[in-house]
C-alpha cells in the first residue's frame, strides 16, 4: 500500500484550514501521492496532522470540482483524471465564455484597465495555484456583466476543470501563452471589435487542451 507523506499544517489557522487542506489534497491527487480509489480518512488525517472534520470539509470542496466523489455511509473516492472527462468538459468553455462576452458587450475602459492589471499579475504568478486563481479571476471579471445564469454554468465548469488547469499552468510556457492570449482579447475589445475578441477568447479556451492531454498520457505511462 502506498504510504502518505506527512505534511505539517500547524502554521495554518482554523479559519482557512479547509481551504489550505483543499490545496494540499489537489496537489496530492495531481502528483499521485493520494492515489485513485477510496480514501482512508483516518490515515490521511493522521498524515496531514489534522482532525477528520476539516478534512471532510476540504474533501467536500473537491467533490464540487469533480476530483472526489462521495458515497453515503461508505466514504470519499479520488476520481481518476482522464482524457474522456477532459474531452467532455473542455470544449464547453470555448462555447459558453464567448457567448457570455457577446451578450455583455464591450467592457468599459475602466474594466479593461482592471483586466490588464490582473493579466500583469498572472504573468508573474509563482505557482500553479496562483496562476489558476488569477486566470479564473480574469475570466470572471471579463464576463462579470453577462447573464447570471450563464455565468453560473461557467462557474461550475471552472471548478470541474480546475484540477486539469493546475497541471496545465504548472510551468512558465503555459502561463506566458495564457497572458498573450488574454492580451489579444483585450486589444480587440479596446478597438471595439467584439467579434475578434470572442474568437480570441474561444481560442484561448481551446489552446490548453493538447498540453493537458500530453501530460495525462505521460502520467499514465509512468505509472
Amino acid at each position: 500500500m502506498k504510504l502518505f507523506t506527512v505534511y505539517s499544517m500547524q502554521s495554518v489557522t482554523a479559519t482557512n484550514l479547509p481551504e489550505a487542506l483543499g490545496v494540499r489534497l489537489r496537489s496530492m491527487i495531481l502528483d499521485g501521492s493520494l492515489p485513485e480509489g477510496r480514501i482512508n480518512e483516518v490515515h490521511l488525517a493522521a498524515a496531514l496532522g489534522v482532525s477528520r472534520t476539516p478534512l471532510r470539509e476540504a474533501l467536500m470542496r473537491l467533490v464540487s470540482e469533480g476530483a472526489v466523489t462521495t458515497i453515503p455511509r461508505i466514504g470519499f473516492f479520488v476520481q481518476p483524471l482522464s482524457e474522456e472527462e477532459l474531452d467532455q468538459l473542455y470544449p464547453l468553455r470555448a462555447v459558453l465564455d464567448p457567448a457570455a462576452l457577446r451578450l455583455s458587450g464591450v467592457p468599459s475602459a475602466k474594466m479593461l484597465d482592471r483586466l490588464r492589471a490582473i493579466n500583469r499579475k498572472l504573468a508573474t504568478a509563482r505557482s500553479a495555484e496562483a496562476a489558476v486563481h488569477l486566470d479564473d479571476q480574469w475570466h470572471r471579471v471579463l464576463l462579470s456583466e453577462a447573464n447570471p445564469i450563464l455565468l453560473g454554468f461557467i462557474e461550475q465548469l471552472m471548478w470541474r476543470t480546475r484540477r486539469y488547469e493546475l497541471a496545465l499552468m504548472d510551468g512558465p510556457p503555459s502561463v506566458d501563452r495564457a497572458v498573450a492570449e488574454h492580451d489579444e482579447v483585450l486589444d480587440s475589445l479596446a478597438r471595439g471589435d467584439l467579434d475578434a475578441a470572442c474568437a480570441s477568447l474561444a481560442g484561448n479556451l481551446r489552446s490548453g487542451k493538447e498540453p493537458i492531454v500530453e501530460w495525462l498520457r505521460s502520467r499514465r505511462a509512468s505509472e
